[in-house]
């Protein structure tokens, strides 16, 4: 009695479950459905997502492309349930390609697309070397954690350490990494014999580096990468190959720009074969960062190193302190912050410095801190008389300030006291810890006043004091590298660059003034290598009025992204072959006495991405000055959006309906 008791009792069981099974498959549809693909489909598209995204929703349009152009038409859905083409579908395949900056070598992308969800995406790896391939895959895990925010997913909960997204797959020579498990519901697919949502059941990245184990920066990093796509049985595989990690992670970055999201389906789309050959024109592209007029936290900065990378400029120029703040808390002399800090909380410590720079590297961007010396260095410098060590600084705060400094409050590094010579090597050694090895560092030298030090040093050669100063210093940067000299030492422009008293075979100049200034071409003839920041073009921070009621305190017009992306200073200033051989590339500065952190995303971007293209790719332009071709304009617009979607507010380029209608505005 109880054996048929106990057989009833489970073939009830098996016919429950045999019939949850059943109502499953018939609910959906013979589709099974991923997590990411579930979440879009659920969350409510009503009035209040158009605050939640930053890219709205446009239901009422639909897009074709006609003559390499995406023309707008108003879109009711009938009968025939015509599909609504979205905005960026049409874009991403009408026309040139859509990357920023335009690969250099070789580009080729087929009309026909695939959709995914951020699900799909596996990575495997091919390199022998264990740190690169570690690196990497930290790399990828931000990638991915990019596109759940590109495909409008909740992922705050996922950490880019453990991003549920992402099978890594290894096929290094040394198998280092396991297999990890693919997700549940690739497994319930397979058992099944059912499809995912989309045309894809995965799309694999391989990421191939066998050539070089370097992981850090230096002027001579292989950038270059080559990527390429194949297409079969609902499998696309992405693979990118590189010299070295850098290379490499550039063509993440492009991999990300050929991945777009559509409104109308809601997954992810991209292209079914894809062909790509890229490597920068120049090495050092940069973008420079004033933390000492204003502070910035350390996620406003990482926001910024991540835009950097997407548009693949490589130097975060750091300048981190100045005559009105010191806001690094030094291991050796906390005294500076102490002192010369805002307040408490405006402050970087080791941990936040280190924190920013192993997140930029990630990104494929080196980090380089300035100290600027010996200008510039007025409070937290005035303690050292109260520990014995004499004067450290001179004319701190000194009035009339206009007759001392640039700007104020006045500070001038004390040249004649060897304690400070002996801060600033510990101070070197600090942020060479904490950047790690590099063959470039930045010495300051901006705006030195020769008046200031006159009162204590009227019977000295002036000129040959900062020259003094500048050799000591870097004689106290070798010290604290180990005893090893860095390749590179850098300079800021000034008449006193021109002495010819610092060694062209190891110092730089980074050259602020004018496209048209003579030193321009003095520096080059003395045989110094340079980076170009002029002044009239690539000064971000121009042209928002005057901060102070005397003196001339703002370099006035406004940069237009225009201004910057045209701006060409090896054509304006015809250099030969040899004389190009000394630019090294450009960077963008961004001083900040009107910028505070309400204001950085705006000012920065995407003015910043036109310098990018400039030093990647350094187009052919035939067109009158400030004026750039359409297919420019929408390539560049596309990717203002593309950094509003992940969380950067970038200042518009125009009104909502010229990139709504592509070509009717310019």
């Amino acid at each position: 009695m109880s054996l048929a008791v106990s057989l009833r009792r489970a073939l009830l069981v098996l016919l429950s479950g045999a019939i949850f099974i059943l109502t499953v498959l018939y609910w959906n549809q013979g589709v099974i459905k991923t997590q990411a693909y579930s979440e879009a489909q659920l969350r409510p598209h009503n009035h209040r997502d158009r605050y939640h995204f930053s890219i709205p929703v446009e239901k009422s349009w639909t897009y074709k492309c006609e003559n390499d152009r995406c023309v707008r038409t108003s879109y009711r859905k009938n009968a025939a349930n015509t599909k609504r083409v979205s905005f960026i579908s049409c874009s991403m395949t009408c026309g040139d390609i859509n990357i920023w900056p335009h690969p250099t070598t070789k580009s080729l992308i087929s009309a026909h697309t695939l959709r995914f969800s951020v699900e799909d995406v596996q990575l495997r790896m091919d390199s022998p070397h264990r740190e690169v391939a570690k690196q990497l895959k930290v790399a990828f895990d931000w990638f991915v954690k990019d596109l759940r925010q590109i495909q409008r997913l909740d992922y705050a909960a996922h950490t880019a350490e453990s991003a549920a997204a992402s099978a890594f797959v290894s096929e290094s020579t040394s198998r280092h990494e396991p297999a990890e498990t693919p997700p549940a519901a690739s497994l319930f697919s397979s058992t099944f014999g059912l499809h995912r949502a989309g045309d894809l059941d995965s799309l694999q990245v391989k990421l191939s580096v066998h050539d070089s184990s370097e992981l850090n920066f230096n002027l001579d990093n292989n950038e270059s990468y080559h990527l390429s796509t194949t297409f079969e049985h609902r499998r696309l595989v992405v693979h990118i190959t590189a010299h070295s990690f850098f290379g490499a992670r550039h063509g993440l970055s492009t991999l990300q720009q050929l991945i777009w999201y559509d409104d109308e389906d809601r997954l992810l789309h991209t292209y079914a074969s894809s062909l790509i050959s890229d490597v920068p024109k120049f090495r050092y592209r940069g973008l420079m960062l004033d933390t000492s007029r204003h502070f910035f936290s350390v996620e406003a900065i990482k926001r910024t190193i991540a835009a950097m990378g997407l548009s693949k400029l490589n130097r975060f120029h750091w300048h981190i302190t100045d005559a009105q703040s010191f806001p690094y808390v030094s291991r050796y002399y906390p005294e500076l912050a102490e002192h010369g800090a805002y307040s408490e909380s405006e402050t970087y410590s080791d941990q936040d410095v280190k924190e920013i720079v192993e997140f930029a590297k990630i990104y494929g961007v080196q980090v380089l801190l300035e100290l600027d010396a010996p200008a510039h260095a007025g409070n937290g410098w005035d303690w050292g008389p109260k520990r014995g060590l004499g004067e450290l600084s001179l004319c701190i705060n000194q009035q009339p300030w206009s007759f001392y400094c640039g700007e104020p409050p006045c500070g001038q590094l004390n040249p004649k006291n060897n304690h400070t010579y002996l801060i600033l090597q510990r101070l070197y050694e600090e942020f060479l810890q904490l950047t790690g090895p590099t063959d470039i560092f930045h010495l300051g030298g901006d705006e030195v006043n020769l008046d200031c030090w006159a009162q204590y040093f009227n019977d000295t050669d002036l000129r040959g004091l900062w020259c003094d100063f500048m050799l000591q210093s870097n004689a106290r940067l070798k010290l604290a590298n180990g005893n090893v000299a860095p390749r590179h030492v850098v300079v800021w422009s000034s008449a006193l660059t021109n002495t010819k008293c610092l060694p062209n075979s190891q110092f730089v100049v980074q050259v602020w003034g004018g496209s048209t200034w003579q030193e321009n071409y003095d520096l080059l003839d003395n045989g110094y290598n340079v980076i170009f920041s002029h002044v009239d073009a690539w000064y971000l921070d121009c042209g928002f009025g005057s901060w102070r009621a005397t003196g001339e305190a703002a370099c006035s017009p406004y940069r237009t992204w225009q201004n910057v992306y045209k701006h060409r200073p090896w054509e304006r200033l015809r250099l030969d072959k040899k004389r190009r051989k000394q630019v090294l590339g450009g960077e963008a500065c961004m001083w900040t006495e009107q910028v505070d952190e309400n204001q950085l995303d705006n000012r920065l971007w995407p003015r910043a991405a036109a310098l990018a293209e400039r030093l990647w790719s350094d187009p052919n332009d035939d067109h009158d000055f400030d004026i750039v071709s359409p297919e420019v304009f929408r390539r560049f617009s596309i990717f203002r959006n593309r950094l509003v979607e992940l969380g950067i507010k970038a200042e518009a380029l125009f009104p909502k309906y010229c990139s709504q209608n592509p070509g009717e505005c310019i």
